[in-house]
């Protein structure tokens, strides 16, 4: 029986990697094409055209594979999505991977800045974001362009996914290198398929290599910190072990 998995994100914390990976191994097929991505647990529409238009929209490469997987970065911020995805595909496997919320910041301030829809520099857009949201048009992009901190409270995104899929919501780290033996291993037993495979080029970096943070002033980070610190308690308590910028 086919199983299913969804990548729900977030934004800029190395998903792409994360398809390959799952993609490379020979017991998952992951959504084609990769770009758009399919996106279709954010439309009431989509979503009830049903399981067998899912798997021959997205799926007709398939060659026997047990697990189909998807990566849509935008679901994690849609509450409706987990209930959508519950209704079509019943128990899934959701895989979220996230990284330190201030570098994830950074890293989507400068994806705004090269595709043209930021034009403020990095400290004031940040600065100015810890002050509220700034308006967007969502007609152009299904989220929002400039979300660089709230996006990175990601307990306030994963507590309905949690709900709706509490035994098979997989949580893991950038930090931890997920091209890593270890980390690779962690994932394909999560997912149920032999860990013991391993990729041509494991060690990959695919979207996530975007330079070190920039130097921030000291008193911006001391506040990008606290506007993070009762979310990442949460996250902490959720995972329960350290997170990996703790400390920070």
């Amino acid at each position: 029986m086919t199983r299913h998995l969804l990548v729900i994100g977030g934004q800029r914390c190395g998903t792409t990697l994360l398809y390959e990976l799952l993609d490379d191994h020979p017991e998952i097929t992951m959504a084609r094409p990769r770009r758009p991505e399919p996106k279709v647990f954010l439309s009431d529409e989509l979503s009830e055209r049903g399981i067998d238009w899912y798997h021959s929209t997205y799926f007709g490469h398939a060659t026997g594979e047990v697990v189909y997987g998807e990566k849509s970065t935008s679901y994690i911020e849609d509450p409706d999505a987990p209930k959508r995805a519950a209704v079509m595909l019943g128990v899934a496997m959701i895989i979220v991977q996230l990284r330190d919320p201030v570098a994830r910041a950074v890293s989507n301030w400068r994806f705004s800045t090269k595709h043209g829809a930021e034009d403020r520099p990095l400290v004031q857009a940040l600065t100015e974001n810890l002050a509220g949201p700034r308006i967007w048009d969502p007609s152009v992009t299904s989220v929002s362009p400039f979300a660089y901190l709230e996006r990175g409270r990601y307990c306030d995104y994963l507590e309905p996914w949690h709900a709706a899929f509490p035994d098979t919501l997989h949580i893991q780290f950038l930090e931890d290198d997920p091209g890593s033996s270890a980390s690779r291993e962690r994932l394909y037993r999560a997912v149920g398929v032999d860990p013991s495979f391993r990729p041509v080029d494991p060690g990959r970096r695919v979207n996530a290599s975007d330079g070190a943070t920039p130097e921030l002033p000291a008193d911006l980070v001391l506040r990008l910190r606290q506007f993070f610190r009762e979310s990442d308690e949460r996250l902490t308590a959720l995972v329960g072990r350290p997170l990996p910028w703790a400390g920070r």
